[in-house]
């Protein structure tokens, strides 16, 4: 039905696609902020994603979620959760079992989002859970979308500074795209469903099973095995070696202690 995975060089012959509606950045809790609840609230299907400032070398520290993106189809909304953090009716929208938020590799995005505020997400759906069962491989956004729905997306602002004091246009495309994309390979699967195709589900496959180790190893794991042991007696003729000496001194003790008593 799918093809299981997509070159770079296929995917590059893909028309491009990135989000056609409104965009909206939400950097403070207002009536901007209600609308967006409101929107967001009023579908069944929204879109979900989150970014997080890179860091390039290993002094740098490790940077919080700093937006997190809901998408309609018609409207997208990036809320600057490092500068209003996550608000109680933002969490109760991500809490809420009636709306359903379609993602891929979520566990990440809503751990990094509950460190701002614990939540119990409801209503979740992982994309790369669900692709899986369609015999698709390649399980990034970018792959899905080019596999699934036929298109490019962009993703040369990822690695961009989303705790910057004001995002561009082109980080703003980005982050509303990524949301967006997801909701349309929900329902492009949705609609295969509905037709009745039958899934062949396919298991994941289990780690492969380690090689079999050549006579050398077997040698020195053997020796390592006869050395451990070798200590292990050397250890334990050490404690009685001990102990006998510990008895032999308090025997003698006590020898010495009747003699003074009995002169």
């Amino acid at each position: 039905m799918f093809a299981e995975c997509i070159t770079p060089q296929e995917i590059e012959k893909l028309e491009y696609a990135s989000f056609p509606g409104k965009i909206y950045v939400i950097d403070s809790v207002g009536a901007e902020f209600n609308r967006a609840i409101a929107y967001l609230r009023s579908q069944k299907v929204i879109g979900f994603d989150t970014e997080t400032r890179p860091t390039f070398t290993p002094s740098q520290p490790r940077y919080g979620v700093a937006l997190l993106q809901l998408s309609g189809p018609d409207k997208a909304f990036l809320f600057r959760v490092k500068t209003i953090g996550m608000h109680r009716r933002l969490c109760n929208l991500l809490a809420s079992e009636k709306i359903i938020k379609v993602g891929a590799a979520i566990h990440d995005d809503i751990r990094g989002l509950q460190r701002h505020r614990d939540f119990v997400p409801d209503g979740f759906v992982d994309l790369q859970k669900i692709v899986w069962e369609w015999g698709i491989r390649d399980k990034s956004v970018k792959k899905m979308a080019a596999i699934i729905m036929g298109i490019r997306i962009s993703k040369t602002q990822q690695l961009s500074n989303w705790e910057a004091e004001t995002l561009n246009e082109a980080q703003c495309r980005y982050a509303a795209t990524d949301a967006w994309v997801c909701i349309h390979i929900y329902e492009e699967i949705l609609k295969l469903n509905a037709t009745g195709y039958m899934l062949e589900v396919i298991p994941e496959p289990a780690p492969p099973a380690p090689p079999p180790l050549t006579p050398e190893q077997i040698r020195e794991k053997e020796e390592k095995k006869r050395q451990k042991e070798k200590e292990r007696r050397k250890r334990k003729r050490q404690r009685e070696k001990e102990q006998k000496a510990k008895s032999k001194n308090r025997a003698n003790k006590e020898k010495i202690k009747n003699i003074k008593e009995i002169i």
